[in-house]
């Protein structure tokens, strides 16, 4: 899946610049108030979690990159709570340290604690994700699973964090011992911090997942690790509209039944959707009516997680279908923030049997 790659593709050398100087402004504007108000001052040193639905209906939201938008002006908008903030990174120059983006070095950043400032100080919280498509990764990085956990836990502590998704695709989900220290790392996060809630997201394909995403349940289940959810990514695999989703996510219950030996309710308990809105890289198109009826599928089988890339895209192009895949809008015709509305639709709806 090329979350990655669109990045890359809008955003080029302005990356670092963004991350120095937009960003800083995007932090100022969102946690606006933050001086004067107690709860967005401290709420990175110690924060109330939202229930389990919201951090599993949170969209995604660069928010180094891609224009990001106003997460306030969204909760204003639509009622979403919970945002799912991409992606963690290894630095670009090497080492075993969290950074946004491989650019911003966690332990020094204020400008994205300002935008989780701002979220919070309205009634919201953030999940943080890590890895992505492209990018070096910290499983790559760090030499085992405790290594890698430690730079996690960083990242966790300096944010207050009761929710982390791990983004698991190219090119790491094909490096053996890079899978191995993620999910080791994974466990370990989830039994030093009670409670948080742990997403695994990785490509989807009309199978469900392929050799590489299965690779990854398996080691899983050697390692004894079970996330709050498996997520797959239906789209940039041959995909079109929302049967052939439907289709993946059903192929994918049956993998999860056959790897931990769940039955058919237990899988979908433990399986979430994370869709890409409007054109994907490759061209297909999700529309309004695509998301609800995955929506639909969701929800009537008890699945623990639906989520979308993102929010950046969240919005109508000029013109609305211009033929290109964007970063900051979603090439179809839309109001703005219409696809987050899915997400709090499936936040209000019954949760995951367990």
């Amino acid at each position: 899946m090329n979350r990655m790659r669109i990045r890359s593709l809008l955003c080029g050398v302005a990356a670092a610049a963004l991350a120095t100087t937009g960003l800083a402004a995007l932090g100022t504007g969102q946690a606006a108030g933050a001086t004067t108000d107690s709860k967005a001052t401290t709420s990175t040193a110690g924060t109330t979690a939202l229930s389990n639905r919201w951090y599993a209906a949170a969209p995604y939201l660069m928010p180094t990159d891609n224009n990001p938008p106003d997460a306030g002006a969204i909760m204003d908008a639509t009622g979403l709570k919970a945002f799912q903030l991409a992606f963690i990174l290894a630095p670009n120059g090497g080492g075993c340290s969290p950074t946004w983006g491989g650019t911003s070095a966690v332990s020094s950043d204020t400008a994205v604690g300002s935008v989780i400032d701002g979220i919070r100080a309205k009634g919201g919280d953030v999940s943080v994700s890590i890895g992505g498509y492209g990018g070096t990764k910290l499983g790559q990085a760090c030499s085992d699973a405790a290594s890698t956990a430690a730079a996690y836990q960083q990242v966790i502590s300096k944010y207050q964090l009761k929710a982390i998704d791990f983004d698991l695709e190219e090119p790491e989900y094909e490096n053996t011992a890079a899978v191995a220290h993620e999910i080791g790392a994974a466990k370990i996060l989830q039994q030093n911090n009670p409670g948080l809630y742990v997403s695994v997201t990785t490509a989807g394909t009309a199978d469900g997942t392929g050799w590489f995403g299965k690779q990854m349940l398996n080691e899983a289940k050697s390692q004894g690790f079970t996330p709050n959810n498996f997520s797959i990514m239906p789209f940039d695999g041959g995909f079109n509209g929302a049967a052939s989703q439907t289709s993946a996510l059903t192929n994918f219950n049956t993998i999860l039944q056959s790897t931990f030996g769940w039955d058919e309710a237990t899988a979908y308990a433990h399986e979430g959707f994370s869709g890409m809105n409007g054109r994907s890289d490759t061209g297909e198109y999700f529309k309004q009516a695509d998301f609800q009826t995955v929506l639909d599928f969701a929800t009537s089988h008890h699945m623990d997680r639906f989520t979308f890339w993102s929010l950046n895209r969240d919005r109508q192009c000029s013109p609305p279908d211009n033929g290109t895949t964007s970063g900051t809008c979603s090439s179809v015709p839309q109001a703005d923030w219409e696809f987050a509305k899915y997400s709090v639709t499936f936040a209000g709806t019954t949760p995951s049997r367990r």
